[in-house]
């Protein structure tokens, strides 16, 4: 019982070790309360357990010395009695009797006469074997050699002492009725008398067997497996409840064994069987009295204990982890509560429910939190506020870069037609001029649409081909699907006049601009393309570096420059919107705008307005396929 429960807790334990998956706090709590409980519980049943079978075994061990105390006694008596009868006969009579004209007969008939329920007779010998007297019959049977039994040369041997042989048939007279009856010996040494002179005889007193059977039949009256059996100090049998199988080789008694055992209780482990003996010698003989108690007589009862504490411990178990459940629930369940509220957070949230309750320390943590969500906001919110006015700061900065030099020139340009009578054409250079600063303001929006931010290119390069005297052709090829999408404004002039500064200016009349725009899925595109003297790859890949373009002056070019408009669709878009340049020398450029496809509509103006681009994406309400 008690292996079995070291191995469900070692298998139990390793269970638990190996899982080393992070778990919650109330599974935790709850698992180790289980497994300390359990521990608890199955150490308080496997004690409860042992100290029944303890005592058990002591209460059987006390039965069992109590069982032999009273038959050692009864037999004591009874052997004390015939023990008296040997003295009767010795110091009585023996002793006052001249051999040589006295007999014992008279007094030996009548010993035996007054204690034949216990006797089978009584002899004296000399020490040469010659019988003197005998009682009830006095014919011995011939070629008897008594001088060499085992009785007779005990007591010869040890003269001081009286001597108890194990049953046996007797068989040195013969019976009338021709009976002959097992008996057990006491012999001793006697002094016999002959006209004065002494000489050493043995007087034998065959006890009836069945007297001593009868003594331990009393103690084997239960009929149960526990028995008592009687050996003398060598080990040899005087009486056993299966004696006719011991003499039949049918069954297997280990009285070797238990002949060297001390007075007491104690287990031995006999033909695979575990059993309980309690020996108790016997006073005057030597002999030992043992009883046996096979400890599978106690299986029932252990086998009832047994189930019994499985039960309780079953019971125990289960009612510790149900109440371990409802406390790791109560202890566990605010700061569950408070993890949801943190996981809100986590989502992006920043007006959770936060959980207040529970214990002092939880809904301390729960204040803490709470304020610390507040402070969150705030910061925030400054922060949105502060980074929008500096966006907006570095768009006006970046729009306030135009070059007056363009407007300079285009002033002059329109005196210059004046001047020479040209009206028309000084009327279209104010007229396209003004058009062209309406769109640059745009009443304050940096949120326009492609189309007229294509007005305001066209605009531009209508100015442009007049002061150039046309030696540049401008081709516009824009889809009308793109026309109503949101841009950043002031984004494709600095393009187009990096495409005459840098590409076309030289070219005679042979240069050429084109300004496609177009649609890809979620992705509007705005290029501007030149065949004029182009860029090698270093020089490509150094345009929208940062680091390189600051503290450097341009000397022509609206000074806004390539990396400036890159910066500004960032501001508003983010990675990976912005623009993407291609050239080649002696073969022309390309600068690519890459925006998203987000219509240019009420709502999503004013989203971008306040920057809230993601806002836009995330409800995909730009997407129109």
């Amino acid at each position: 019982m008690k292996k079995r429960f070291e191995n469900f807790y070692r298998k139990l334990l390793s269970c638990f070790q190996a899982y080393r998956k992070p778990q919650s706090i109330q599974v935790t709590i709850s698992i180790s309360f289980t497994i300390v409980s359990t521990i608890c519980m199955a150490t308080l049943g496997i004690s409860l357990y042992n100290s029944f079978v303890n005592t058990v075994e002591h209460t059987m061990s006390q039965s069992g010395e109590q069982i032999l105390d009273q038959t050692a006694i009864n037999l004591e008596t009874y052997l004390r009695s015939m023990r008296r009868i040997s003295d009767a006969m010795y110091y009585s009579v023996i002793k006052d009797k001249n051999l040589a004209r006295d007999t014992l007969d008279e007094e030996m008939n009548l010993l035996y006469e007054a204690n034949k329920g216990n006797l089978i007779s009584i002899a004296c010998y000399t020490n040469s074997g010659e019988l003197v007297a005998a009682a009830p019959v006095a014919t011995e049977k011939e070629h008897i050699d008594v001088v060499h039994q085992e009785w007779f040369e005990e007591a010869v041997g040890q003269m001081e002492n009286i001597h108890f042989s194990t049953p046996h048939v007797q068989n040195l007279f013969d019976e009338v009725n021709f009976r002959y009856y097992w008996v057990v010996s006491l012999s001793q040494a006697v002094e016999l008398t002959r006209n004065g002179n002494s000489t050493l005889g043995v007087l034998l007193v065959d006890m009836n067997y069945s007297s001593i059977e009868q003594l331990l039949n009393k103690a084997n009256m239960d009929n149960s497996s526990d028995y008592v059996y009687l050996m003398d100090s060598d080990g040899e049998i005087i009486y056993h409840p299966k004696q006719k199988l011991l003499y039949m080789d049918l069954y297997e008694e280990n009285s070797l064994a238990a002949a060297n055992y001390e007075d007491g209780s104690r287990q031995e482990q006999f033909r695979g069987e575990k059993r309980l003996v309690t020996v108790k010698t016997v006073g005057y003989t030597g002999w030992k009295l043992v009883s046996v108690v096979p400890m599978k007589g106690l299986g029932g009862g252990l086998s009832d204990m047994r189930l019994v504490m499985i039960l309780f411990v079953s019971l125990a178990m289960l009612m510790t982890i149900i109440l371990n459940q409802l406390i790791s629930a109560r202890i566990a369940k605010p700061l569950q509560r408070l993890n949801e509220s943190v996981k809100e957070l986590e989502t992006g949230n920043m007006n959770p429910d936060i959980y207040l309750g529970g214990s002092l320390e939880v809904e301390h943590l729960g204040r803490t939190l709470q304020s610390t969500v507040a402070q969150l906001r705030q910061l925030m919110s400054d922060i949105v506020v502060e980074q929008e006015e500096k966006r907006k700061s570095e768009m006006d900065a970046l729009q306030s870069q135009i070059n007056p030099h363009f407007l300079y020139n285009t002033l002059d340009s329109i005196v210059w037609m004046i001047e020479g009578e040209r009206y028309e054409d000084a009327v279209f250079m104010i007229t396209q001029l003004a058009s062209l600063f309406r769109i640059s303001l745009s009443r304050g929006k940096t949120i326009i649409s492609v189309e007229d931010e294509m007005k305001h290119a066209k605009n531009y390069m209508n100015i442009q081909k007049i002061r150039y005297k046309n030696i540049f052709s401008i081709v516009f090829l824009i889809d009308e699907n793109v026309l109503n999408c949101c841009t950043v404004k002031l984004i494709v002039q600095p393009l187009l006049e990096n495409a005459i500064y840098y590409g076309v200016e030289y070219m005679d009349g042979d240069g050429e601009i084109e300004v496609k725009g177009y649609r890809r899925g979620r992705d509007v595109y705005l290029e501007v393309r030149d065949n004029g003297l182009g860029m090698p790859e270093e020089t490509v890949r150094e345009l929208l570096n940062e680091k390189n373009q600051n503290g450097r002056g341009r000397k022509r070019g609206s000074g806004v420059g390539l990396l400036n408009v890159h910066n500004r669709i960032r501001l508003r878009f983010g990675a990976p919107y912005g623009l993407e340049i291609e050239s080649q020398p002696d073969e022309g450029t390309t600068v690519r705008i890459h925006l998203p496809y987000i219509s240019y509509e009420t709502e999503n103006v004013a989203l971008l307005e306040e920057g809230r681009f993601r806002q836009i994406k995330e409800g995909e309400h730009h997407v129109k396929e």
